[in-house]
């Protein structure tokens, strides 16, 4: 599978945290021919099952990557134009000028403005625009946009996916779609693969919102182990070394008490074996991604999280290097691969003389 053109679909897909529908009827298609059965959640998570060879009742493994994306919600409709809130993390500094879709009674094109410099105060004409003053401007008579557009209407950002150069490319909503894509990929790559462990690839809903997919996908899977895909911070000019990682060097695997130990070690020894080069992502704390949901689900699953580098993340033009895609593909396909069934035993059992 070609990695850019899926992720393409991907990024300009819709699918606003709460309304994931488009994007999870693409993922339905995509992922039919390389699982057994999928399903959708009551809270609208895709789960799909590629069962293992061993005899049941089998383990199960969790994947992990959330599809929804951020966006915005009408809040009211004056005079012909739109004013707009948040949906998840959608920062105000950079709405200005986007072309948009209102998801009324029709879907409706607009652009994201607010007043001219001109006739702005001068104390106001330095200062990050404040959201009661951005607005959405479909082009249509006031009354016709009372008729197709109401409080409470999504509004997803319209971004055409870039390719820039050494395989970079950048776009909307890589936040997670890149997971998303990596899921994907290693699903393929296990189709003609035998694996001991039933593996649950769940692209969770409502992440941006609060990790809610996740939580209620883990509780109804009740994995034995987990792997949570999401970004984290690329190196790039304001953000602090320590906080980020570079592009193009491999996806990260998460360190810290958030995720299982003995995870994290196999982790790193398939990519060393497989010779996929990887980053250490250290973590001291509990991690914003589904991970932190998925381990404390029930009684607890021993999780990890391998992470895809993202420049500009909650921006419309969120930028990665293609090859952590396919890489972090690679590691779930192999990892996947050379489960044995007693693994979660040994796992435990390691853990426990580590502790003495």
């Amino acid at each position: 599978m070609e990695v850019i053109p899926l992720l393409k679909q991907l990024s300009e897909a819709d699918g606003l945290s709460g309304y994931e529908g488009p994007v999870r009827e693409l993922l339905r298609q995509t992922w039919q021919p390389f699982v057994d059965e999928m399903c959708e959640g009551k809270l609208g998570s895709l789960i799909a099952l590629k069962r293992g060879t061993g005899f049941e009742p089998r383990p199960k493994l969790m994947l992990a990557a959330h599809m929804d994306e951020i966006g915005l919600m009408v809040t009211g409709v004056e005079k012909g134009f739109l004013r707009i809130t948040r949906v998840g993390g959608t920062d105000s500094r950079v709405l200005l000028g986007l072309e948009v879709v209102v998801h009324g009674r029709r879907d409706l094109p607009g652009i994201v403005a607010t007043r001219p410099p001109h006739v702005l105060p001068k104390g106001e004409r330095k200062k990050a625009v404040p959201w009661e003053k951005i607005f959405v401007d479909v082009g249509l008579p006031a009354e016709e946009v009372e008729r197709l557009v109401t409080v409470g209407d999504i509004i997803s950002i319209r971004r055409e996916m870039v390719e820039l150069k050494n395989r970079h490319v950048a776009g909307k909503a890589m936040d997670d779609r890149a997971c998303v894509a990596a899921v994907t990929l290693a699903l393929e790559q296990l189709a003609g693969v035998r694996h001991a462990w039933d593996v649950f690839a769940v692209a969770t809903a409502q992440e941006e919102t609060g990790l809610k997919g996740a939580i209620t996908a883990a509780y109804g899977v009740a994995p034995d182990l987990a792997v949570a895909l999401d970004v984290t911070f690329g190196k790039q000019p304001g953000v602090p070394e320590v906080d980020a990682l570079p592009l193009g060097e491999g996806p990260a695997i998460g360190v810290g008490p958030n995720f299982h130990p003995g995870l994290a070690t196999c982790l790193k020894e398939v990519a060393e074996a497989h010779e996929i080069p990887y980053q250490i992502e250290p973590i001291p704390g509990r991690g914003g991604t589904d991970a932190w949901a998925i381990q404390v689900t029930r009684e607890g699953v021993p999780t990890a999280l391998v992470s895809i580098p993202v420049r500009y993340m909650h921006q419309p033009i969120e930028t990665l290097a293609v090859q952590d895609i396919e890489r972090a593909g690679r590691l779930l396909a192999a990892f996947i691969a050379g489960l044995e069934v007693d693994f979660l035993n040994r796992l435990t059992l390691d853990i426990t003389a580590t502790g003495k």
